[in-house]
């Protein structure tokens, strides 16, 4: 059966190539003239032209999955099977057809891939070659002009096409704002977010905003249930709710049930007409009159002769309150048109309804605070965790302010260290972030100590400013090198560990509410573990330091040179490129610690030490090979730039003189040189050849460096001369 099935694969792929391919040939040699003069060859290639195009929009529509993308061979094969149709019904019917050539191929490049367009155009331009220039239709000028207005309609619908799919996406990008704005809107009037006019949602992510849409949505599904409830219950002209703008200086119609479509949906002024005397007494109003009731301003073009009016104001109360005490957030009117009074049953039912559209808000609210405190503790705890995990500095740092950001809407933030130097306290800006790009420039620079903000926060170790700021860019945060515009809420938090300052964290945005008490909680506790994180860092780097440097002279030690090695070796046996190691003692050493003494003789390998890394260049791995050996790894380098560099070490170890307390003390060293593949290829190999070179120089006279060629050439000529 599998073998079937993979017959049928290759069977169903080859028969429309098979038909494109026929047809070429038949047109190539002038087929196709008429109908009933097809003979068997035609007739197979149309045949099989047919069943491929059936093939491939089979093979394609199969593959309209949601998660399957058209494959480009799919396309190609009903594409130029397409074409190859058209062009045989012109070849049969006459030129008088080919403007469905051009349309044809204008529609596949439209709406196919850009590949796969650009072939199908490929082989409409290949068939009407062979009809125009094989099959006797009007020669190159033809051809020509045929060309010519393929390429035309296809570039022209393709350019058609992509600007009305610009435009439609423009329009659905600004119909997406659009509810975006309103939802944010009736969050607001609902206290769902802050309702600050000049604020932004915070930022929440993806969740945050589909638990708003969702939360909107819910009450509003509550509050036109209720306005149902009311409008079969109280038989009304219209049911409405009116809430108050997040300014409270207006009323803005949220919901309703009407017969009238006259209903004003533009914002009314809060203290007009009847609904702004509900709105002052803040106590329920019921009128009637059977000429008709004034001060009813809730429709457009002048009220229709409303009789009776009865409103209810929306009052959130807290415990214990009672009366007109309370929140104000709108209200809730009914009206009839027909002089039938409202009675105090139906001011219960209005005040039960008005009850229920309260709780519903309130609910939400709730829910919606409690799903943002979840999300905060969980980016909280979260946040923790990555400080925690951060070891080294490289990760502590961008931790830090990716937590501070994670918690609070910043659109700045920076990470500040604070050193000695010279006996003056000096403040480094590590690293920043935040929306505003501009001050990235500050992350590297350093300033003195100052007035500013941080460092005052480093010399009393509190967090600052103590009060909100009315003008941050009237404050100094780093120096007045450093100004920091455009910002209205400021806090600064100490990184202290035990009894030591580290720096600061800076934590700033452009929304004044954006650091409220929970969030500056937070921040406060992100800054302890931030210190707490950069101490760790410091403790992993002196260890690491520890275990990988030669505590007397802050080389390398020989395990982490022996793997250091290795890696250079590796690169340079992969690329095939030079590398040099130069191994060094110190001629008589043991005669230095007999009479000067071993704390002289460690003051020597100090010495040489720094020589050492003073002569090599910063790209070479100097390490203590042991005792009063030392070595040089020198990548991309070969035996001529390694002996160079070996002299160069070798004269300044001479001119060098180490004062001792039996008075000033010379000393020399002899240096072997081994390269790379000359002739040792191996680690061990290298390091023992460059031994050999050392004791070479040693045995010959010491105060010397010696090349694996100069040993080979002064072993030969030993040789010789025993010989």
């Amino acid at each position: 059966m599998r073998a079937v099935r993979q017959l049928w694969r290759l069977g169903s792929r080859a028969v429309p190539i098979a038909g494109v391919g026929l047809t070429l040939l038949q047109l190539w040699r002038g087929g196709f003239r008429r109908v009933g003069a097809l003979g068997w060859w035609e007739a197979a290639a149309l045949a099989l032209l047919v069943a491929g195009v059936a093939l491939a929009a089979v093979r394609r529509l199969r593959r309209r999955a949601p998660d399957a993308a058209p494959r480009v061979a799919d396309e190609l094969e009903l594409g130029v099977g397409l074409v190859a149709v058209a062009c045989t019904v012109v070849a049969v019917a006459g030129a008088a057809l080919f403007p469905l050539v051009y349309l044809l191929v204008a529609a596949l490049v439209s709406f196919l891939p850009m590949a796969a367009g650009l072939a199908v155009l490929g082989a409409a331009l290949l068939f009407d070659g062979l009809l125009t220039l094989m099959h006797g239709g009007g020669g190159p000028r033809a051809f020509a002009v045929h060309a010519g207005f393929l390429v035309l309609f296809a570039a022209l619908y393709h350019a058609v096409l992509q600007t009305r799919m610009m435009m439609l996406r423009r329009a659905e990008a600004e119909a997406v704002k659009n509810r975006i704005r309103e939802v944010e809107e009736r969050a607001r009037t609902f206290r769902l977010v802050s309702a600050g006019s000049q604020d932004r949602l915070p930022s929440g992510g993806e969740d945050q905003g589909k638990w708003l849409l969702a939360s909107v949505m819910e009450i509003e599904g509550s509050v036109g249930a209720a306005l149902e409830v009311a409008e079969a219950a109280l038989r009304t002209h219209t049911c409405a709710v009116f809430l108050l703008t997040s300014d409270d200086r207006a009323l803005k119609l949220h919901d309703c049930r009407s017969q009238s479509e006259r209903l004003q949906r533009d914002a009314l002024p809060a203290g007009e007409g009847i609904l702004g005397a509900v709105l002052k007494r803040r106590t329920l109003l019921r009128m009637s009159s059977a000429q008709g009731l004034k001060g009813v301003t809730y429709y457009e073009g002048g009220a229709p002769d409303v009789a009776s009016v009865l409103a209810v104001p929306l009052l959130e109360r807290r415990e214990g309150e009672s009366g007109a005490a309370g929140v104000l957030r709108g209200l809730l009117v009914a009206d009839r048109l027909q002089p039938e009074p409202f009675t105090p049953q139906d001011e219960k039912v209005l005040t039960t309804v008005a009850e229920q559209v309260l709780r519903a808000i309130e609910l939400e609210r709730v829910m919606t605070y409690i799903r943002k405190s979840r999300d905060e503790t969980d980016r909280f705890f979260q946040a923790l965790q990555e400080l925690n995990r951060a070891a080294s500095f490289d990760k502590v740092f961008p931790a830090v302010l990716e937590s501070a950001q994670s918690l609070a809407d910043l659109d700045f933030c920076a990470l500040t260290l604070v050193a000695t130097e010279g006996g003056k306290r000096v403040h480094r800006i590590v690293r920043v972030g935040g929306r505003i790009a501009s001050l990235k420039m500050f992350e590297g620079r350093t300033f003195a100590d100052n007035s500013g903000h941080v460092a005052n926060v480093v010399r009393y170790r509190a967090p600052l400013p103590g009060r909100d700021l009315r003008s941050v860019d009237k404050q100094v945060i780093f120096d007045d090198e450093f100004p920091v515009r455009g910002l209205s809420a400021l806090k600064i938090f100490p990184l202290v560990t035990q009894d030591e300052i580290l720096g600061t964290l800076v934590a700033g945005s452009r929304r004044r509410s954006a650091l409220d008490e929970d969030v500056l909680r937070m921040l406060e506790v992100i800054a302890m573990q931030a210190a707490q994180a950069i101490d760790r860092a410091r403790l992993y780097e002196r260890m690491e330091w520890m275990a990988t440097t030669d505590g007397l002279t802050g080389l390398l030690n020989h395990r982490t040179f022996q793997q250091r090695t290795e890696e250079v070796l590796a690169q340079a046996r992969r690329y095939s490129r030079k590398m040099s190691l130069i191994l060094t003692d110190v001629d008589h050493f043991k005669s230095v610690n007999d009479t000067y003494g071993h704390a002289t003789g460690d003051q020597v390998l100090k010495g040489v030490a720094r020589i050492l890394r003073e002569q090599a260049r910063d790209t070479d791995l100097v390490a203590r090979y042991g005792g009063e050996e030392f070595c040089i790894v020198m990548p991309e380098t070969d035996a001529r730039g390694a002996r160079v560099i070996a002299e160069r070490i070798r004269v300044a170890v001479e001119a060098e003189t180490f004062q001792t307390e039996m008075g000033p003390l010379k000393i020399t060293l002899s240096l072997g040189v081994a390269t790379f593949a000359e002739p040792a290829s191996e680690k061990q190999a290298l390091i023992d050849l460059a031994d050999q070179c050392l004791y070479h120089a040693k045995r010959h006279g010491r105060n010397q460096t010696v090349t694996v060629s100069q040993m080979q050439l002064g072993s030969r000529r030993m040789q010789a001369v025993e010989g």
